[in-house]
């Protein structure tokens, strides 16, 4: 494969190695979570069916036993019923020559042989675990008996009943006990076959279903899971026209239409966004330009504005304090100080200067500004209130900066009350997750800002007033920024405003404390 070829394909170095680690694969685990379930289940079933048919088959070798029993207990009781022992021995030996009987005999309730199918065993003692069955009062009992293997045990008491007492009178109660040892042999060859066919079949039908599982998953969900994530690693590389066929409408083949719409989406929104860069760059451009302008002509305008108002003043200076005219000159005077003021408000705002921060008590810098606002000509019908709290940490800010911040809001205050009202400005302490903050509120009871534009009053040149320039808030908000801080407002249309300001606490030790602001409300 070229260099080309390879970098055309995606690169699975990202996903772990199957053959590393392959039940990290999800079609993996399920496949082998299947075949577990299967020879769990099968194997359950197939124990339980061989359970069973053990047990059909014993207890059809028992039903045979008990026949057989039944039989020769009735043929010799006949036969020793008319005094014929001799028959008895004769009915034995005959018995004794079917293959499924390993022995047939009547022994002693003392365990000595009295008949048998096998001559040799007369007079000696009987077996150990017939005579235990005897002794146990048991009818029956598997056990392993020498030169015949596996043998199931019967036995049958022999009880001296009324035909019985002309050969063996009256006084015993049992004459004997019938035993048999039934072989076997053979049905432990048909358990042994029952139980080969069912786990050969089991095994057969295990590897039968596990294969045919794995093949479904591995087409059905593996092969389609698989080509999915190539794609959607190929559009994490930011190849937004790659596309899938949905062959079938099932779970897989609605998440390949899904992933399809949603980077056909994805495709969409890149392309607006990449328009919408483009238009905010150009603007941005033109806002720099128009910027670099506003600052150079108030710049130009600064120093004429200066010589006029000087002049302005001695000339005003000149007049007697009855002349009319003095009048006239105080108002150009005080429009000379606006523009002077708009000015100074587009410089800043065009090139604003360093902060010089220093440790600074809010509180002074609080009190120091409202008594400057209260020289303001519409600040004496209102009520101002302070709710400073004494023990506030300090802040590392710039005095100065702050101050005009303060300044700024306050003078708002005081204009939104033009019929009075009350100010309130208080302080407090802020303890949260990302560090200690001292917050700074300046309230008023004024007609307040309606929602609607409501969070564009930080926006530079966006002004209410007649004679406004827009640029009083947008400087209070990057002065804050400037400081790490957040300023916030909130209103209520007909109720006031507050505006709030957090800023981070420094700590004893002199260094200031490094904290992540929540998202102001409207900045």
């Amino acid at each position: 494969m070229t260099p080309e070829e390879s970098a055309g394909q995606p690169k699975r170095d990202a996903l772990p190695a199957e053959g590393w680690a392959p039940f990290s694969s999800l079609t993996t685990r399920v496949i082998v979570i299947f075949i577990s379930l299967l020879i769990f289940g099968i194997g359950s079933f197939t124990f339980l069916s061989l359970r069973w048919e053990h047990s059909h088959l014993l207890n059809a070798a028992r039903e045979s036993s008990q026949l057989l029993l039944n039989t020769i207990e009735r043929s010799i009781f006949n036969s020793m019923r008319i005094g014929n022992t001799e028959d008895v021995q004769i009915i034995l030996q005959m018995v004794g020559r079917t293959h499924k009987l390993a022995a047939v005999r009547i022994f002693h309730p003392q365990g000595i042989v009295l008949k048998s199918a096998n001559p040799l065993e007369v007079g000696k003692p009987v077996n150990a675990n017939d005579y235990n069955l005897f002794i146990n009062n048991k009818k029956e009992g598997v056990y392993t008996l020498p030169g015949n293997g596996e043998v199931l045990g019967m036995i049958r008491p022999i009880y001296n009943q009324e035909p019985c007492h002309v050969c063996h009178g009256h006084q015993a109660h049992l004459l004997g006990v019938l035993d048999i040892n039934y072989s076997l042999a053979e049905t432990q060859k048909k358990i042994l076959k029952t139980t080969q066919i069912f786990v050969v079949s089991t095994v057969i039908i295990i590897i039968f279903l596990s294969v045919a599982i794995s093949i479904l998953m591995i087409r059905l969900v593996r092969r389609p899971l698989n080509a999915l994530a190539d794609k959607m690693m190929l559009v994490e590389r930011g190849d937004l026209s790659v596309r899938m066929k949905a062959g079938r409408m099932d779970e897989v083949g609605r998440l390949i239409v899904s992933f399809d719409s949603m980077v056909e989406k994805l495709e969409r929104a890149k392309k607006e966004l990449e328009l919408i860069h483009f238009e905010q760059l150009e603007r941005a451009d033109r806002l720099a330009s128009m910027g670099e302008m506003a600052a150079g002509i108030a710049h130009e305008i600064k120093n004429p504005l200066t010589g006029i108002a000087g002049a302005i003043t001695i000339i005003n200076d000149d007049f007697e304090s009855a002349d009319p005219r003095r009048e006239i000159v105080n108002e150009v005077l005080e429009q000379i100080k606006r523009l002077d003021k708009t000015v100074n408000d587009l410089l800043f705002f065009g090139k604003p200067a360093p902060p010089e921060p220093t440790y600074a008590d809010v509180n002074d810098i609080l009190r120091k500004t409202l008594w400057f606002a209260a020289q303001h000509r519409g600040g004496k019908n209102i009520e101002k209130r302070l709710e400073l709290q004494e023990d506030i940490p300090l802040v590392f800010v710039d005095p100065k900066q702050i101050q005009q911040v303060f300044l700024n809001l306050t003078l708002n205050a005081v204009q939104a009350m033009a019929g009075g009202g009350i100010l309130t400005i208080r302080t407090d302490q802020v303890s949260r997750e990302d560090g200690v903050w001292v917050r700074i509120g300046i309230a008023d009871t004024g007609p307040g800002i309606p929602p609607q534009i409501l969070e564009k009053i930080f926006a530079p040149f966006f002004t209410t007033k007649a004679q406004g320039t827009g640029l009083g808030l947008a400087i209070c908000h990057k002065l804050i920024t400037q400081h790490h801080g957040t300023i916030t407002v909130r209103s209520e249309d007909g109720k006031g405003t507050e505006f709030v300001i957090l800023l981070p606490a420094v700590s004893l030790g002199g260094s200031e404390t490094v904290a992540t602001p929540e998202l102001p409300v409207h900045s």
